[in-house]
């Protein structure tokens, strides 16, 4: 009698050459890359050519577990593309606009937003989201009132 054997699949699945990988930790943490080359079962080369210049990822061999795969995926790059063809293709496939589009990228930019608030401006969010809560439950009480 053969057993059923229950595969599933592994983060390994997804490291393809032209992954859009986001650094979470580290030097270059918070900003894109794509996978060139994979080197070994724990490390790839990854080059991020950004339109800024701030946010651009030299060429260099990166763990894995220093960086998070997105769902944005370079098709049909050469294996070791240099970077010149790469950022060519990072502009077509605008993968800047949809990363920004991601829930993770406006997660994060909400976090930085709530960290660079003052002391007055976190006062005043509070002070909102009171109102609304107020106005929102004024809204459920006329309903239900009127469905009595």
């Amino acid at each position: 009698m053969a057993e059923s054997i229950d595969v599933q699949s592994s983060k390994w699945r997804n490291v393809e050459v032209g992954r859009v990988v986001l650094f979470v930790r580290g030097k270059f943490a918070g900003k894109l890359a794509a996978i060139v080359e994979i080197i070994d079962h724990k490390r790839v080369l990854v080059d991020g050519p950004s339109k800024e210049s701030a946010d651009q990822v030299p060429r260099h061999s990166a763990p894995l577990s220093s960086v998070s795969l997105t769902a944005i995926v370079l098709k049909k790059l050469p294996l070791a593309i240099r970077r010149g063809p790469l950022t060519k293709v990072w502009e077509k496939e605008e993968v800047e606009s949809k990363w920004k589009q991601t829930a993770s990228a406006k997660s994060a930019l909400r976090k930085q937003t709530r960290k660079n608030l003052t002391d007055f401006e976190r006062f005043k969010v509070v002070r909102l989201r009171k109102q609304a809560r107020f106005e929102v439950r004024k809204a459920h009480a006329s309903i239900r009132k009127s469905a009595k």
